[in-house]
């Protein structure tokens, strides 16, 4: 057994199972109103927007009248029928905020009689920055790099954007009422809650404006918001549309890949590879180093007693670890997970902690993420604690060549953590 090209495997068999082409083709391959409709629209957002359009123009070919998605910037996808906006991510800019507009347009367009299909995917949040006047882009952004900065969860991230925003927290399906929408989500949040995923533009919200306070409120920001953001937060105003509400009598949500459906892929890939895999858990949050750190108490229980699985053990999970800003190195959470990780298992015979993003991306780097093994300490040149304490994962993994680059892998379901013991 080579863990390292193992963990690759895994990780592959991991991705290929959250493919959104296979996903939207299932999805709309069963649906037998297609025909029903006199104009089919085609709108989203999000890192994996792009194939998903791919996919939609497969399945629905000159049906569609029109459409409009918003990508990460780089993003090669060609589509002949939707429109394509290349965007800022995860800082929004002035072509997320155009493409947005755009979209909303288009659902505005639409009415009784016809369908609206819209393609989320994680990223979706910051793709589509459309601010509630008097705020402006540039305060939007400042907020959002507040939030992150501090350790922000997704939930309370997008609890502000959604009331900033004309777009977010069931706006798009206020905008296309009376026309029927179908949302085809693949899911990058815990739980795979619907208001959360792209910050909900199809779900009801159940977030208000007193909800995004105190997430503000919690990590002290109140007064360092940009002065049109609190007061626009405040003073509230119209509320997004809650559950009840009949803008969303027309609305189906599916999510068509998720985080446990890639962890079932990897544990079975796993097994076939001769190891003994065990799922822990698809819904792991916390900060980075912390949840590292436990990953690396359970590869070395599996070594000292065999628990919680013998070897040869494999140990999947899955998420979205925050980390908290502290230093002005170059990195992202999976690459902190594993550089947390080797310190706690530096020495450690035949154990592999291997970390990766989904979407192929970590933090503003090239890398999806990196693995570490018990060698990993003693083999850099840098120091382990310095370079955690500065966040600076990437060089320290870059010169190790134990950085997981995949480029863009077209999907987006959170995080695969894999503990691996010969």
């Amino acid at each position: 057994m080579n863990l390292r090209r193992d963990a690759r495997a895994i990780f592959k068999a991991a991705l290929a199972a959250a493919d959104p082409t296979a996903a939207v083709l299932e999805a709309l391959g069963r649906r037998r109103d297609l025909d029903r409709h006199r104009r089919i629209f085609v709108v989203g957002a999000g890192k994996a927007a792009g194939t998903m359009a791919r996919a939609a123009e497969r399945a629905l070919g000159k049906r569609i009248f029109a459409g409009c998605i918003n990508v990460k910037d780089g993003d090669p996808v060609r589509t002949k029928r939707i429109e394509v906006r290349a965007c800022g991510h995860p800082v929004p800019d002035e072509r997320g905020v155009a493409g947005a507009r755009r979209i909303l347009d288009l659902c505005g367009e639409a009415g009784a009689g016809d369908l609206v299909v819209c393609l989320i995917s994680g990223g979706a949040s910051a793709l589509t920055p459309l601010p509630a006047p008097p705020i402006t882009l540039a305060e939007k952004q400042e907020t959002t790099k507040l939030l992150l900065a501090c350790g922000a969860t997704i939930h309370e991230l997008n609890a502000v954007r959604k009331h900033i925003s004309l777009f977010k927290g069931g706006r798009l399906a206020q905008a296309a009422a009376p026309a029927k929408v179908v949302g085809l989500i693949l899911s990058d949040v815990v739980g795979d809650d619907l208001d959360v995923i792209g910050s909900g533009p199809t779900a009801p919200d159940a977030s208000t404006f007193a909800s995004a306070l105190s997430a503000i409120d919690k990590y002290g920001l109140r007064e360092r918001l940009p002065f049109a953001v609190r007061e626009g937060l405040e003073q509230g105003g119209d509320e997004t549309p809650k559950p009840g509400d009949p803008v969303f009598r027309g609305v189906e949500n599916v999510v068509v890949g998720s985080n446990q459906k890639s962890l079932e892929a990897a544990a079975g890939k796993a097994r076939e590879l001769g190891y003994k895999s065990l799922i822990l858990a698809s819904t792991i949050e916390g900060e980075t180093r912390d949840v590292a750190r436990m990953h690396a108490a359970i590869a070395r229980q599996i070594r000292v007693s065999g628990q919680p699985v013998r070897v040869p053990a494999c140990v999947v999970s899955g998420g979205e670890t925050t980390v908290t800003i502290r230093g002005a190195g170059k990195g992202g959470r999976n690459q902190e997970f594993a550089l947390a990780a080797a310190m706690d298992i530096a020495g450690l015979k035949d154990v592999l902690v291997f970390s990766a993003g989904t979407d192929g991306t970590d933090g503003p780097t090239d890398a999806a993420g990196a693995m570490a093994d018990g060698m990993t300490i003693a083999r850099s040149r840098r120091d382990a604690a310095t370079a955690l304490r500065d966040n600076d994962s990437y060089p320290f993994f870059a010169e190790l060549k134990d950085l997981v680059i995949t480029g863009s892998t077209g999907t987006n379901v959170m995080d695969l953590h894999l503990v691996m013991v010969r």
